[in-house]
Formats: C-alpha cells, structure tokens, sequence
C-alpha cells in the first residue's frame, strides 16, 4: 500500500510538473490564415484552451472554422479548445486578462509592432507572423522591442517558415562548402551574384480549404506591399545562406540601392470571388480605376549586403497555373560554381537545387558533401543533368509549406522554455531584414 501511495504521488507531481510547462496560447485578432497552420498539430507543451480575442466578423468565422476542421478531422484530429473574447477592444481585454503567456499575433501589419511592444511590456513571449513593420519609420520600434524582450528574458520570435524548406537548407550547405563553392562573388549592379524570385497566388487551397482573404488584404498602408510582407522569408533566405550565424549591423551592412513597383490588375469579379465582398471598399478607392483594382503587391529591389550585390523579385499572379503553385528560385554565385533553387516546368514545378558550372573536381567535392549529409538527409543523392548536378532529396523530407508552421512553433519554445538560447544573430537578422523589405519598398515609390 505504502509503494502505491509513492508511486501514486509520484504521477500527481509529475503531472503537475508538466502542467506547470505547459505554455498557454493567447490568440489576438486572427485574420490571416496562419494563425490556424500554427493550431493544425497539437504540442505536447501548448495547453489545449487557447484564449481568443477578436472583433466577431469575417475574419473570426474564418479562423474559427478552420479550427473547426482540424479538431473534426478523421486523421490526426487536434482538441483545441477555445476561450473566445468578442470584445470591441480585444487588444486591451487581452492586455487586462493576461489569460495566458504567449501571444500570436497575425493579420493586420499597420501598427502590429506597438501590439508586439504592449505585449513585451505585459511580461508575454510574442510569436508574431511577418512583417513586424511596413514602413522604415517603425525600425526603432523594431529595434526597442527585441531589446526589451532580452531585458525581460521573454522570447519575440517572428515565423521564418522557409528555413526549414528542405531545398533552402540544401543550398545553405552547399553554398558553404569551400570545396564545392569556393566563396561568394561581390557581383555588380548589373550581374548581382544573388538571384531570388518568389511568385504567390491570390487565389489558393490551405489545409483542404478554399482560401478567402479579407477586404483589408488587399489594402497596402494596411497590410503592406509584396516585398514588405512575403518578401521578408526571400531577404531571410538570402542573408542566412550567405553570411550564416554571422551577426548583420543593418546600419553598415546593408545598402538599398534600388527599387520597383507595379500592380496586380483585379476585376471586380475577381475580388468578389476571393474576398466574398461585392465591391471595392473606400480604404482601396484611390487604387481603383475604371472597375479595376491595381493592387501594388509586386516589387524588385537591389541593394548590397557586405559589399554583395543582391536583387530580388517578389511577385503576385492570381492563380497558379494547373500542377503548379507557389515559387521559390535562388542564385548564388561562387568562385568555383553556382548553387542554385530551380522550380520549373523541367522539374515538374517543384523546388530541386543545382549545382551549375561545377568541373570534375567541384563534382567530386559535391559527391563528399553528399556522402556527409547522409546523417541528416538519408538517401540524399547527386545526379548529372545536363552540365549540372542535381542534388535529389528523398521524398519524405519534403513536408511542405504549412508543416514547417509546426516546426517554427517548436522551435519558438525552444526559446521561450530558455530566452537566452536564442542565438546572437538573430536579433541583428531581424533588422537587417526589415531594413532591406521596407526602405525597399520605400525606393520604388514615385
């Protein structure tokens, strides 16, 4: 009897215990879909209630029935339970409650660094979708909040879900292996030796589910333009296969050079499909014309990163040709070969990495750098295609976009369980980031 009073609460502290690990999800206005791909797998760490505080509309029918589906599925169903606040001013009853420890903050960008900065000073970790700004007005904003994240020993953390793409790992590797890619070219204005282009689709299917997007979407002082937005994953990317682990002081680092804008047309029709509304909103009137929405979501922008020259394209389409879907392709150039992303019709529209112009002694590097990654990449392979090499990823390492979600989340805990775990460049990344998105922007405004 005496053993099974032991044991017995033996099993109640440990529960406790991990009750006691267990971090509570406040959810703030949820009106961008990847507030639900963070919520589409369970965490053994996360409490199942989750706390939500938004204005009842659109944006949170749409959230609470995508959770809906996710809770109801026939596979792998999760068991989130929500605590919802319907409140006229949900950041303020959030703030008040402090119903839980960390806050998720996607949708509406305009302002969203204040949000993140009120939460920093309530004491609440913060994983917030990109961007955290649109604007170069709002660095110090930007600067003053992850400096106080560090004094409060809380985690800020935005959703970089592209590092764990499986093809932008590859070519982070391969780009530094000396023996394979030499080291990366300074490049001119004229032939930058860093190439990305990113293409997203208005209209799209996520997690089973048609896509609707809000009215306010399509509002750019509000949400942003391309490269201030889905930009900033193509600016990560670039600066993290580069210069990786290495700390970027934005201020000396990083000249922006040059910039470019231009609109996707949207019918009326068009926006009405996606949106569910039936017409143009005041907020988008300056941007209509003859019934025609010109949506300002596309933008290049060249600039310099320690003396790199780097240009980038971040593109709109409204929706992506049969077989195909988003698009991810990058560059970078080597004094011994190129490695490069390709994604198109010759690989069947789905990301596979090269590396180009690579003589027999660079294959043979190639092949050893293969060889080592088999521990982390078992079956990873190199194949002739053309005068390049192909670098074949087994297919149960590509996991797709909406997993890599769940990966940055258990990432984000990582951090929140130690703060200062949080590697050192992480901080001056952000800023070099937002730097190059935002003055980018600022460079293609007439």
């Amino acid at each position: 009897m005496r053993q099974l009073t032991v044991l017995l609460l033996l099993a109640a502290a440990l529960t406790a215990q991990t009750e006691h690990m267990q971090s509570k999800l406040i959810i703030v206005d949820p009106g961008h879909f990847h507030a639900t791909l963070l919520q589409k797998d369970m965490y053994p760490w996360v409490d199942p209630r989750v706390t939500v505080y938004a204005p009842l509309g659109p944006d949170l029918l749409d959230y609470l029935n995508r959770i809906s589906l996710f809770n109801s599925r026939p596979d792998n169903p999760t068991n989130w339970a929500l605590d919802i606040h319907t409140g006229g001013d949900p950041m303020a009853e959030m703030l008040r409650a402090h119903a839980g420890n960390i806050v998720v903050f996607t949708g509406r960008n305009r302002g969203k660094i204040d949000r993140i900065l009120a939460s920093l000073k309530a004491g609440l970790n913060v994983l917030a979708d990109k961007p955290w700004i649109i604007t170069p007005a709002d660095l110090p904003k930007l600067e003053e909040a992850l400096a106080l994240a560090q004094r409060k020993n809380l985690a800020a953390y935005d959703i970089m879900t592209e590092r764990y793409e499986v093809t932008s790992e590859l070519q982070r590797e391969f780009v530094n292996d000396r023996e394979v890619f030499g080291t990366l070219e300074k490049g001119s204005a004229l032939e930058p030796a860093v190439r990305a282009r990113s293409v997203h689709h208005i209209m799209k299917v996520v997690a089973g589910t048609p896509l609707r997007r809000p009215p306010w979407f399509f509002d750019i002082d509000e949400y942003g333009e391309g490269l201030a937005d889905v930009g900033t994953h193509v600016v990560d990317l670039v600066q993290w296969t580069a210069f990786p682990d290495q700390p970027l002081d934005y201020r000396k680092d990083i000249a922006v050079l040059a910039g470019r804008r231009w609109p996707l047309q949207m019918s009326q029709a068009q926006f009405t499909r996606v949106t569910g509304e039936a017409e143009f909103p005041p907020a988008l009137a300056a941007h209509v014309h003859g019934g025609t929405l010109d949506y300002y979501c596309n933008n290049s922008v060249a600039y310099t990163l320690r003396g790199v020259h780097v240009e980038l394209e971040i593109l709109w389409n409204w929706e992506a040709p049969a077989g195909s879907g988003d698009v991810y392709e990058a560059s970078f150039r080597g004094t011994k070969s190129r490695v490069e992303i390709r994604q198109g019709k010759a690989e069947s529209f789905v990301p596979e990495v090269y590396v180009a112009g690579a003589d027999a002694g660079v294959a043979a590097a190639a092949e050893h750098r293969v060889a080592a990654l088999q521990a982390r990449w078992p079956g990873l392979t190199a194949v002739k295609s053309g005068p390049d090499l192909r670098i074949v990823v087994p297919e149960k390492f590509r996991v797709g976009h909406e997993a890599h979600f769940g990966q940055v989340t258990n990432r984000f805990f990582e951090y929140v369980t130690s703060p200062k775990s949080l590697p050192a460049w992480e901080t001056p990344y952000m800023l070099a980031k937002y730097a190059v998105s935002t003055k980018g922007v600022e460079k293609g405004k007439p």
